[in-house]
């Protein structure tokens, strides 16, 4: 079941990459954060109420490591996305995603200092091999010439969102609950507060953001909607799995990317990031395998 959740959340990020991408040519990059999360907490909430009136069960007890667990995860993805629209500034759609997703290996290596998370010895193979594929990716014209500066935003992105998804399974777990109960608990309450925390920033520093949200609401609904939707993927797989289990699998997002930047944004990908792409595909079925 978490293979089923993960890729439900890779399709669904892809697309909001793409979405928010075409947006961060019309909007600023605080404008482009928000939209991910401005109309997903009513979806959010409406998937809790449909899951109690599915299966009732008692409501869920807060304690201050969970809340902790929350805030720490929903200011690290409001920092993740941030990056990773400037990483859309930086380099095209493709590669700017392809980077962000170091974030697999990331959560390896943070998993396992901080939280004791065990990998298995094909596990870790094939964590690593995501990790070199997205290095790859990183390069302007191959190994030769590494664009540092990209590379160092794009590993800060993935370090973010590894920091988020760790949270939130820690959160998660610490819900005496089903686990698509509590992932939809720590989901809404999460976008909850990102969303407050975005619009208190821009109101008070960019309200020119919100006026140029509303005149794009299909944009806005768009990312929202599939934001939501990749979230309560990624949620629930990582209440079932090991995150970096999940991170690593999740990285065939990339083929969905590369087949939406070449077909829907008519972006030209280059041979080197195809290859990635077959390290990623592998680093995937060792995860899988192991």
């Amino acid at each position: 079941m978490w293979i089923f959740f993960t890729l439900l959340a890779a399709f669904m990020q892809a697309w909001r990459n793409a979405f928010q991408s075409q947006l961060s040519k019309e909007v600023s990059v605080a404008g482009v954060t928000l939209a991910r999360f401005i109309w997903a907490w009513p979806i959010a909430g409406g998937y809790l109420i449909g899951l109690y009136l599915w299966q009732s069960v008692a409501l869920p007890v807060f304690t201050v490591e969970f809340v902790l667990y929350i805030i720490g995860a929903s200011v690290m993805q409001i920092l993740a996305t941030a990056l990773l629209v400037k990483l859309f500034k930086l380099k095209n759609f493709a590669v700017g995603a392809g980077l962000a997703k170091s974030e697999a290996l990331v959560a390896a290596v943070l998993g396992l200092c901080i939280f004791g998370t065990q990998l298995s010895v094909l596990g870790w193979i094939g964590v690593s091999i995501g990790g070199v594929a997205v290095f790859m990716m990183s390069s302007r014209q191959g190994l030769r010439d590494i664009s540092l500066s990209t590379a160092l935003i794009g590993l800060t992105c993935g370090s973010a969102f590894a920091l988020t998804s760790l949270w939130v399974r820690e959160a998660s777990l610490s819900l005496s609950l089903p686990f698509p109960h509590r992932a939809a608990w720590v989901l809404l309450l999460v976008i909850s507060l990102q969303t407050l925390i975005l619009l208190g920033y821009i109101i008070v520093k960019e309200r020119a953001t919100l006026a140029g949200l509303w005149q794009r609401p299909r944009q806005t609904i768009l990312i929202s909607s599939t934001s939501c939707l990749g979230s309560v993927g990624w949620f629930s797989a990582m209440s079932l799995q090991a995150v970096p289990y999940v991170k690593t699998l999740g990285q065939v997002e990339v083929f969905f990317t590369l087949f939406i930047a070449m077909f829907w944004l008519k972006e030209r990908v280059k041979i080197k990031d195809m290859l990635a792409l077959i390290l990623i595909a592998l680093a995937a079925i060792l995860v899988m395998w192991s």
